[in-house]
């Protein structure tokens, strides 16, 4: 019988590209989301039956073993932006990590791949970024051979990053960013992906990998670059952190008014204490050149999905070159 891989978090961004590289590695992929019933995308990334979405919350140790049973290998790929309810940041990135890495041991899981973030720090302002490092102290502390990956900002087709702000470009001829002079070094999703295969495979030693693409740029250098993509002008503002504190406040006091029918999908207070930070590979950290893998840079991805962001979406190109003809 062939292997079996647990995924947490498997349907979402990175853990559907992980759990589609698994499947084609020969391996039964048991997808653990929240929501299995709308998971269902992923069954046709292998054979019938090969990959299934079940339940489950890291929240619970019940619900964590069940989906642990008689695998072997797990990926944890669990992860929220903002909090809302019970998913709370140490809830789910730093006690739901160390839960399911000390699961994982009881279960007598032989390797361990955990998602965490470029920034992790237990000293950090941000809050998300401290129940990154508490989660990576918690998956270690149980899973001592684990492999930590810290990817940069993610980007590929359905990212939160490149899609937002392209998007943002349709509606006037100013976008408004925060912290506009940090750097940031942008991964593309199936790269990362590769990663956590070669650690779910044995090909990556046990330790920390901070993944990062070829290019370092500040966030006014990236959206700049976005701009040429869209084929789109518009006046890059950096907002002051002061002021974005104050608008992130509000977006935050809505949420809690509203007992979270409304999230704050926009900016929240957390958020702006994680701009002030370079989102760059630290200077000898290990990396893809260990792993073996050449990353891509966005140039050569983002034009693939970002085209219907254009004024004419994929006809664009066709109209600038009707533009000169000659009648």
């Amino acid at each position: 019988m062939s292997k079996l891989v647990t995924i947490f978090g498997g349907s979402g961004f990175v853990g559907r590209y992980i759990a589609r590289r698994m499947a084609k590695e020969g391996w039964r992929v048991r997808v653990a989301v929240r929501r299995p019933n709308e998971a269902g995308f992923v069954r046709p990334y292998g054979a019938v039956g090969q990959v299934e979405p079940v339940f489950c919350n890291i929240r619970d140790d019940d619900s964590v073993r069940a989906v642990l049973h008689g695998a072997d290998a797990v990926v944890n790929c669990v992860g929220i932006l903002n909090e809302v309810g019970k998913n709370k940041f140490d809830a789910v990135q730093h006690e739901g990590a160390e839960r399911i890495a000390r699961l994982a041991t009881d279960e007598g899981v032989a390797r361990l791949v955990h998602m965490s973030a470029i920034g992790a720090d237990a000293e950090s302002e941000s809050r998300y970024s401290k129940s990154k490092a508490l989660g990576e102290q918690g998956v270690l502390e149980g899973f001592a051979n684990a492999v930590i990956l810290r990817p940069s900002v993610i980007f590929g087709p359905e990212d939160n990053f490149f899609n937002r702000f392209a998007s943002m470009s349709r509606l006037g001829p100013i976008l408004p960013v925060v912290g506009a002079d940090t750097k940031f070094q942008p991964v593309y999703v199936d790269d990362v992906a590769k990663a956590a295969v070669a650690g779910v495979l044995g090909q990556a030693a046990p330790g920390v990998y901070e993944l990062g693409g070829p290019e370092v740029s500040t966030f006014r250098e990236l959206m700049k670059d976005l701009m040429k993509v869209v084929h789109r002008r518009r006046l890059i503002v950096n907002i002051p952190f002061w002021k974005a504190r104050i608008m992130a406040g509000g977006f935050d006091f809505l949420q809690f008014m509203t007992g979270g029918l409304i999230t704050n999908g926009m900016l929240t207070r957390d958020q702006v204490k994680s701009l002030r930070v370079d989102n760059v590979v630290a200077e000898g950290a290990a990396g893809f050149e260990e792993l073996g893998i050449v990353p891509t840079s966005a140039e050569a991805v983002t034009p693939e999905y970002l085209y219907r962001f254009r004024p004419a979406g994929q006809y664009d190109a066709i109209m600038d070159s009707a533009k000169n003809l000659k009648a």
